[in-house]
């Protein structure tokens, strides 16, 4: 059985600890739904909040599953990130929060914090399961149409693992929460703007020959919509 989320202080929320989820099921619904995380590491002794793309494994060989992130052997955040603590956050844009009030314009989202410290993933196994995981993150299906991975691509490229044992999970939902004044003054237009990630279809690349777009392209696409 997993941990519940938030199980050590530093991952516990602090502020407005009612928007705050409990089950683990809210982190796998903001991870499924984020494609973009931010790395936050200290480089050179500057902290960094770097975007990259992710992946994650529920059922990894990490306390409560395991997050992947991967990059160039050069990236000095790959490389001097297994010697710290790390936090992963992820962010969802649900709605323009547009209240009467300057002071209580929000937005409604949700949003996902991993703290931990990272291992390099080194086995060759895991090595291809999460490169494969961070294919079919962007376009699940993917990884089983592709050519494996060359020696020199894989020695051109870093693993990072974390487990998902510390992490947080936040969310808004619904209108703006205007003063009692301020809504008896009337005048003044108060709701949401929803917002989602949206598709299109497929664009071809002008060197493909006589090849179809694949079906779980085409799902992906219409997912997206």
């Amino acid at each position: 059985m997993s941990t519940p989320l938030s199980p050590t202080e530093r991952s516990r929320p602090r502020r407005e600890k009612e928007r705050a989820a409990s089950e683990r099921a809210a982190l796998y619904d903001v991870l499924d739904a984020c494609l973009v995380c931010h790395l936050g590491v200290v480089v050179d002794g500057v902290p960094l909040a770097l975007p990259t793309v992710f992946a994650y494994d529920r059922d990894g060989p990490d306390l409560d599953g395991t997050l992947y992130v991967h990059g160039s052997v050069a990236s000095r955040s790959l490389v001097q990130g297994p010697g710290q603590d790390l936090s992963v956050t992820f962010t969802v844009l649900d709605g323009l929060v547009l209240a009467r009030s300057g002071f209580n314009h929000s937005m409604n989202y949700r949003s996902a914090v991993v703290i931990g410290r990272p291992r390099r993933v080194e086995h060759p196994d895991e090595r291809a399961h999460a490169l494969d995981l961070l294919v079919d993150h962007a376009a699940p299906g993917r990884a089983a149409e592709l050519r494996r991975p060359t020696r020199k691509e894989l020695a051109a490229t870093t693993v990072l693992a974390l487990p998902l044992h510390e992490a947080s999970v936040k969310s808004r939902t619904g209108g703006p929460s205007d003063e009692d004044v301020d809504i008896e003054a009337g005048g003044v237009w108060a709701g949401v703007i929803p917002v989602r990630l949206v598709g299109a279809d497929p664009v071809t690349g002008p060197d493909v020959d006589a090849v179809d777009v694949p079906e779980h392209v085409r799902r992906r696409a219409d997912g997206l919509r």
